[in-house]
């Protein structure tokens, strides 16, 4: 829980410009939730308020296209998307209209996603184009997925930490 006590009352803005008011606001913050992603192991350990709560098998970038390292934070969640390597710089390699249960994690096209034509990659090699995959149904149908069960318990704002890639630290302005 948090107070914000504002007392902003005659306060100096800037030149010639004083606050007018005083106020207390107050809000919940909601449970903190972390993800280790490990693209060695290609595991997803996922932790809430500190407790280990689920582990998931992953793939993540292949050779070239390795997944930053680095910590990353949940933007946007899509039910449904279309992934067109055009987008980010890849050409024709990959244009897959109904990707599952996707979340961005950088401005530059990074996500953790529902995957369902990546068979038998999740929990035993990296496979993707620099994402973080989850083994899901197409369509995202089957909620018992690891793609959905992830998309399910996640919010915006969640941060998923990348550890052990081959590719370089995320810069911090790449994403929130």
């Amino acid at each position: 829980k948090v107070t914000v006590r504002l007392n902003l009352d005659g306060g100096a803005g800037r030149s010639g410009v004083y606050g007018k008011q005083a106020k207390t606001v107050k809000f919940t913050i909601g449970r903190n939730q972390v993800s280790i992603v490990d693209a060695k192991t290609h595991k997803m350990k996922i932790t809430q308020d500190g407790k280990v709560v689920k582990t998931l098998p992953v793939t993540t970038g292949k050779p070239g296209y390795d997944t930053w390292n680095g910590q990353m934070v949940i933007s946007e969640r899509l039910r449904v998307t279309r992934m067109n390597g055009d987008t980010v710089g890849y050409g024709g390699e990959y244009d897959i209209k109904d990707v599952p249960d996707a979340m961005r994690l950088t401005d530059t096209g990074t996500f953790a996603h529902g995957n369902y034509w990546g068979g038998d990659a999740f929990g035993n090699y990296n496979a993707s184009h620099g994402c973080i995959g989850l083994r899901d149904a197409r369509g995202g149908y089957d909620r018992s997925l690891p793609g959905a069960w992830f998309f399910d318990h996640s919010i915006v704002g969640d941060v998923v930490v990348v550890k052990r890639s081959h590719d370089r630290t995320v810069d911090p302005a790449n994403g929130l």
